[in-house]
Parts: structure tokens; sequence; C-alpha cells
């Protein structure tokens, strides 16, 4: 028998932090792949393994379409609570606290900027501001953005990851299904493309307005895009939907969308279109002015 006795020191736990910085890696959730998140920010949030799009805010959006800086507009608007809605947490409550989470003032950004050296209006959504959502700040802002690119003879993309209309703005922000759709006309006939671009998720009152209003409407891959949610579908009418239903690649194969296209290959695929749109056809005559209503 040996004359000593080995002791084994108890294992501290809780006392120590962790030597490795926190965030440093990535779990993606449709491959398990494990991803260094510098490598991921180099792959636009794309998995580098199964190309799962991760979700894209809308300032990083921005930086991976425009070639540098780009001008904002109407920063400082924010909602004013018309309806001074209260459920189980005030409005103003909410708007406040997400106002310091995100930096943003609701959930669209617009600016002005090059992509392949051509000039663009671009107005992309926040998912991480109330899901997206469209409320009275939201219509207002990709509106004016719209009638900038009138003004300025310039295309407009629009970039939606929205869960609808906002319910706590009310009747107020279904309104802006028929201001944005409007102005949309009005740039139409100012013959100025609009290129649409659908992200995960674009649901409700987005896509039943100017999601799905473009010349040309592209889709990320395997973005849920719809009005009702597929569960409220399937309750509704008490059947079971096809596989894949209301994914990007389900709604190209039905018609709804012109084109589904990897992110890293998305600002090209832009460039392309809008080159396209810039050549006159034979005998077509110059894009016309068309004067934005005020307050419209």
């Amino acid at each position: 028998m040996a004359w000593f006795k080995k002791v084994r020191k108890p294992i501290e736990s809780g006392n120590k932090e962790s030597r490795v910085p926190e965030g440093l890696w990535v779990k993606c959730p449709s491959c398990a792949q494990i991803i260094y998140n510098k490598d991921l920010a180099a792959s636009l949030s794309v998995c580098t393994k199964c190309s799962h799009h991760f979700r894209l805010g809308a300032a990083d959006r921005l930086r991976s379409l425009f070639d540098g800086a780009w001008q904002e507009h109407d920063a400082g608007l924010k909602s004013t609570d018309p309806l001074q809605f209260t459920d189980t947490k005030p409005y103003q409550k909410r708007l406040e606290t997400t106002i310091a989470a995100t930096g943003m003032n609701d959930a669209v950004l617009t600016a002005t900027g090059k992509i392949n050296g051509i000039e663009v209006v671009v107005a992309a959504m926040e998912y991480s501001f109330i899901g997206g959502s469209m409320g009275v700040v939201v219509g207002e802002k990709i509106t004016r953005g719209i009638e900038s690119a009138i003004r300025r003879q310039l295309p407009v993309i629009i970039v939606s990851c929205s869960g609808g209309a906002r319910m706590m703005e009310g009747a107020l922000s279904l309104m802006q299904m028929a201001k944005i759709s409007a102005a949309l006309a009005r740039l139409d006939r100012a013959r100025l493309p609009y290129i649409s671009v659908l992200t995960d998720p674009t649901t409700g009152g987005v896509t039943a307005s100017f999601a799905m209003l473009g010349d040309v409407n592209i889709a990320e891959p395997k973005a849920l895009i719809g009005f009702a949610g597929p569960r409220v579908i399937e309750q509704t009418i008490r059947q079971k939907l096809p596989e894949g239903f209301q994914r990007s690649e389900f709604l190209l194969d039905h018609g709804m969308l012109d084109m589904v296209v990897d992110r890293r290959e998305l600002k090209d695929v832009i460039t392309r279109l809008l080159r396209f749109a810039a050549r006159p056809a034979s005998g077509q005559v110059a894009p016309v002015a068309v004067e934005a209503v005020p307050g419209s």
C-alpha cells in the first residue's frame, strides 16, 4: 500500500471568469458549423459551409451595398405614439427601450449612395426594431426617399425585413401601405427603376404592398415571404401545406419572384439590373420628372 495519498483539488466553478471572450464564435442554426465572427462578417453573414443567410442589420446592409460613404435621410424622425397605445407595456416606453438598444429612431434607414458607381436611393429595414414593423415613421421615410429619387432622377432599392404593419399604430400604420404604393406609382410614371429585395422574414402588410411592387423582385435564399404565417394558414384551411411553402424558392417556382440571389452576389446582380434599366430601348423617350405631391 502506498504511503502517500493522492489528493484531488476540487475544481472551482463560478469563481473565475473564462479566459475566452464571449461573442467570438457563432453556431450556424442550419448546419451547426461553428463560425468565427470575423469570418462571418467577411462573408456578409452567410455561412461558408451551407450558405445559411443570417439576418443582416440595416446599417450592415447599406455597407454591403454601397461603395463607401452614404448620405442618410430623415434620421431624426421618431414616432409620437399617436394612439397612446398601452397593452402589457406602454408603447412609448417600448419605443424608448428599442431606440436605446438599437441606436436607431425607427425600423428603417434611408440613404443615397453609389453602387458600383451608380447613384441610388436605398431603404433598408431593421428587424431588431420591433420586428421591423411598418409604422408611420417607416412609411414617411420610405415615401420621402422615393420622392427624393424622383426629384434627382435616381433608381430606388428597398430591402424588406419585416413582420408587417405595426399594430401599436393601428389604422395609421395600414395607411402606409397605400402611401408608399402611391409614391412608387409616381416613380413608375417617371420611368425610374425600383428593385425590391425581400429577406427573411418579409410578411404582413409589407408583403401586401411595396415589397411585391418592384420592377424586379429579388429574394435571398430560403427567406420566409408571405402575408399570413404558415401556421395561421394551416389552422385556417385545415390542410397540411407543401414542403417549403412561403420560402423564396417556392415563390420563385410559382411566379411570385423574379430571382433568388445569394447575398454575396447581390450587389453585382443589382448593378447589372440598373445598367440594363439605364439603357433606353429603340424609340424610347428619355425619363421625365414627375413632381412629388407635398405631404402625400
